[in-house]
């Protein structure tokens, strides 16, 4: 309970310090809004032309771009710290980390909080809504479905920059990566076949990003939870372990700074 207490003041923490310029703040969040509804308008003309691609029509394209925008915006804003990962191994900002009582991968995960996300959140939230497969007896697996995702990107994100730890800092790889993940989450499963859906079940985790959790919500089943359930519990464990083999390859920076 105190390592929660913890965490919890944390997040609040970067939150207030996201809000000390309420308008810097709110502008990114509307501009991040825009920006989804405006990609997503070209999934809406195209369906205004043809009924349904691979078996997806509009209501699932809204859920599948909704569910990962959500998921997206949840991880960015609640562990926003994933991202400035890769500069703090090679920059040795992990020192004043590693002499904290609290677990060092949470603390750097959580100490930042990506401002621009809440607009992920907010309008992947409406097309969810929008989709209409919501109801009162789904509202718990569109949580679910969400948190799934919001895990998953946080671990597939820190296993990637902890590569940081062998290969330096590399920054413009690892966000090329990630946008990779990030494409595959936002265009419908059933067009690729072969490597590339093995793929997507393995090393770029798009079908537990957004695919399953996105079907969890259209056509709830056991199954798909057993199997989101598994992978999250999978690349946590996964991401933890890598990244704590890496902190035996970490080289401090000698830095001294107080952490608040």
């Amino acid at each position: 309970m105190p390592t929660l207490r913890f965490f919890t003041q944390l997040l609040r923490t970067s939150v207030r310090a996201s809000l000390a310029l309420r308008g810097a703040f709110f502008l990114r969040v509307a501009f991040m809004a825009l920006n989804n509804v405006i990609f997503f308008v070209f999934w809406w003309l195209l369906f205004e032309r043809v009924p349904s691609v691979r078996g997806y029509d509009l209501a699932d394209m809204a859920t599948l771009f909704g569910v990962s925008a959500a998921g997206f915006g949840v991880a960015n804003t609640l562990g926003g710290g994933v991202h400035q990962l890769g500069r703090m191994i090679d920059e040795g900002e992990l020192d004043t980390l590693l002499t904290q009582p609290k677990p060092t991968l949470p603390y750097a995960v959580c100490m930042r909080c990506n401002a621009a996300a809440v607009g992920d959140f907010l309008s992947g939230g409406a097309m969810i809504l929008a989709s209409g497969h919501v109801s009162l007896t789904t509202l718990p697996l569109v949580v679910l479905a969400i948190i799934a995702s919001a895990i998953m990107y946080t671990a597939s994100a820190v296993l990637i920059f902890s590569s940081a730890f062998w290969l330096g800092r590399n920054d413009g790889a690892c966000r090329q990566v990630l946008d990779t993940l990030i494409t595959f989450s936002l265009y419908p499963d059933t067009l690729f076949g072969g490597g590339v859906r093995l793929l997507l079940y393995t090393v770029l985790p798009a079908a537990f990003v957004a695919h399953i959790p996105a079907r969890l919500v259209r056509e709830p089943s056991l199954t798909s939870i057993a199997l989101l359930s598994a992978a999250c519990i999978g690349y946590t464990a996964l991401a933890a372990f890598v990244f704590k083999r890496g902190l035996s390859r970490y080289n401090s920076g000698s830095r001294f700074g107080v952490m608040g």
